[in-house]
């Protein structure tokens, strides 16, 4: 019942007399009041500058509150001097301060409910994908507070070691994995407590699967049959192998960047949030970044910044942000009409995503989760959930997976597996048929790159986003590799007691050919697009930012979230992101990186071997 103590305030030891006995103030307690008194009149300081300096300046102005923009706000806002403003284009992600009537963002089980509702998602679409049977593709984004931490699958995953030391290759100086993995360790509290690679103070807390369910267990022992190392923490010494997975759920419930990071920091005086709020233009003079313009409530408004304009809107609506406010490719911007501030060509151009397929398996015995998605069973799961946070409801069931290489040579792993025991249809918008099982497989560093451009000078129009999926041979061939890698894990002793006929692709689907094709046909966003405002030196005409997050070109103007990305991560982009965002909250700070140096990561004994 935690969310009924919201609004309940704690007395600090100023408010609580209590008798002294001999004098009635020792020095350090008169010394320790007039501290917390100095500390308050402080804090009221801030507070009354919101009033009477303009309402409409703060230093800091934050668009987004997704996974970036909420650590930002927060550990922005710890310095009681610092005043910020969080914009967010959707709604609150809870219904009269309460969890529980809001559902459908905070019960596990429920995620698909909104992957498929415009209300808390941007509902975006790419363009017709010529290599993919000219289909098009469907890409939800979070617009709530939480961002796409509050519709996301709630998988936690780092990514590789080796992920981090190609993004200093890149230019992005100062975020190798020696100078990242310190601040995932900030961010987390795990549930097995702390080591060289978990934290265990954070705020993001960080647990693993509870149902025990014989299908995971059957996933596993199959993956060792089939030659494959058990890694106990994929986040950690060694990504490489299956495991179970880490999940952003704590307490049964999904834990969001708003939940971890934005309600804590609610009562604090300095930070100021808006929802609903469109951001539609970034205020200049000259090439100095002065704050925004916004729609609310039909109102156009404009807010200012003393300090900085930061933009966390993530891959998407960051660079169309930037490219309605006249930063990106001068003659795109002059086309649609559009003041150029600053010529960036490379604002929108290096968009990388993940696809994946499911490989789906009929299965003999009544155990997945086909009959819990039955209405009576719905109810009976949901009322649980309401109850206690407990039961089929607390959980994602997204609780084993893995990664492996695709072939011999391959120096880290490059496919993602995440088992689930049960048939998911169109991105869950179409109801489960029949008793199964299936795994979530891909490549993690595809080849494909694509773009995305204004496709007017309106705010509300979405831009036009060009992926160029399976544009590459290696993309083509490392998916053929996902299915028959996977048809080796499934034909394992450990499903013998389980296994009925293949669903998807199925055993009419062999040939190399026909599996191109079934890839074309059934392949789908994993939901990771990234790297769109990547990350370099000043010499790379493609870059955006700087490695200090500043956007190149202009002052007083940075990003951060996923797309400052030079490339994409092996693995999920929550946590990473939320990394991003802890690591940049110091930079802005002015203080130094943390660092960890010489922490061992797993490297194959031989690369002449698959596995």
């Amino acid at each position: 019942m935690s969310y009924l103590m919201q609004g309940v305030k704690c007395c600090g030891p100023v408010n609580q007399m209590h008798k002294v006995k001999g004098t009635l103030f020792k020095t350090h307690t008169l010394n320790n009041i007039l501290g917390l008194n100095e500390r308050r009149f402080k804090i009221s300081h801030t507070a009354s500058q919101l009033s009477s300096e303009k309402a409409d300046s703060y230093n800091y102005v934050i668009v987004g509150a997704g996974s970036a923009g909420c650590v930002l706000a927060n550990r922005l806002t710890e310095d009681p001097l610092s005043t910020v403003l969080l914009l967010e284009a959707g709604p609150k992600d809870t219904l009269l301060g309460s969890k529980r009537l809001m559902w459908k963002i905070h019960m596990p089980a429920a995620l698909t409910y909104n992957l498929c509702d415009e209300k808390y998602n941007w509902y975006y679409h790419t363009t017709s994908q010529k290599h993919m049977d000219n289909r098009i593709m469907y890409w939800p984004r979070g617009r709530v507070l939480g961002g796409s931490s509050s519709l996301n699958a709630m998988v936690y995953i780092r990514g590789h070691a080796e992920d981090y030391n190609r993004w200093s290759r890149e230019g992005a100086i100062g975020w190798d994995y020696e100078h990242c993995l310190p601040y995932f360790k900030k961010a987390q509290t795990h549930e097995l407590g702390p080591d060289q690679y978990r934290g265990g103070n954070g705020p993001l807390y960080v647990s693993r699967g509870k149902t025990n369910h014989p299908l995971h267990h059957a996933f596993l022992e199959a993956t060792q049959q089939a030659g494959y190392p058990f890694t106990d923490d994929m986040n950690g010494y060694q990504q490489e192998g299956f495991g179970w997975m880490d999940m952003t759920i704590h307490k049964g419930q999904r834990w969001s960047t708003a939940s971890a990071y934005l309600r804590p920091a609610l009562s604090r005086p300095n930070l100021s949030v808006a929802e609903k709020t469109l951001v539609t233009k970034i205020l200049f003079q000259g090439t100095k970044s002065i704050g925004v313009e916004y729609v609310k409530n039909g109102q156009r408004k404009k807010v200012f910044a003393s300090k900085e304009v930061i933009l966390s809107g993530g891959a998407i609506n960051s660079p169309q942000l930037l490219m309605l406010s006249g930063i990106g490719n001068a003659d795109d911007l002059k086309k649609l009409g559009i003041p150029v501030v600053c010529h960036l060509p490379g604002v929108g151009q290096n968009l990388q995503d993940h696809l994946e397929v499911y490989v789906q398996q009929k299965c003999t015995k009544p155990i997945t989760l086909y009959n819990a998605q039955k209405p009576v069973n719905m109810m009976r799961i949901g009322l649980e959930w309401l109850w206690k946070f407990t039961g089929e409801g607390a959980t994602a069931h997204l609780e084993s997976g893995g990664f492996i290489r695709s072939e011999p040579g391959v120096p880290h792993p490059d496919i993602q597996y995440h088992f689930l025991p049960s048939q998911v249809i169109d991105h869950g918008r179409v109801a489960s048929t029949m008793e199964a099982y299936q795994v979530h497989v891909g490549p993690m560093r595809s080849t494909s790159v694509g773009w995305l451009k204004l496709k007017s000078a309106d705010p509300n129009d979405h831009p036009i986003i060009e992926p160029n999926y399976m544009s590459t041979e290696r993309d083509i061939w490392e998916f053929r590799q996902c299915v028959k890698l996977t048809r080796e894990i499934f034909a394992q002793k450990a499903f013998e007691q389980f296994r009925g006929p293949e669903i998807q692709p199925g055993n009419h689907v062999q040939s190399d050919k026909e599996i191109d094709a079934f890839i074309r046909q059934k392949a789908d966003s994993a939901y990771h697009p990234s790297c769109t405002c990547k990350m370099g030196q000043l010499s790379d005409a493609t870059a955006v930012v700087d490695p200090q997050t500043k956007v190149i070109g202009v002052e007083n103007l940075r990003i951060v979230d996923a797309s400052i990305m030079p490339s994409v991560v092996s693995g999920n982009l929550n946590a990473p992101t939320i990394m991003i965002a802890e690591k940049a909250a110091d930079i802005i700070k002015g203080l130094p990186s943390l660092e960890e140096k010489n922490v061992p990561v797993y490297k194959p004994k031989t690369l002449e071997t698959q596995r």
